[in-house]
């Protein structure tokens, strides 16, 4: 069993899935976990990663995503 690790979270769906993508595009395989409260929409959104691509995925979204 694989134990996904959090690389990045946001309260924005949108965000979390240019993250996702981004980290797609460069050969890792990560999740989106909704934890958002499907009644009354807060809470946040989680990108994961294998632990082996944990540190990759940081690098990436530290050096290749920017949303300003």
């Amino acid at each position: 069993m694989t134990v996904w690790q959090k690389v990045f979270e946001d309260h924005s769906g949108h965000r979390a899935e240019i993250v996702r993508a981004v980290l797609e595009d460069k050969g890792l395989s990560p999740v989106i976990v909704d934890l958002k409260d499907s009644s009354y929409h807060f809470g946040k959104i989680e990108v994961r990663v294998t632990p082996e691509n944990v540190l990759a995925a940081i690098r990436i979204i530290k050096n290749d995503i920017r949303f300003e």
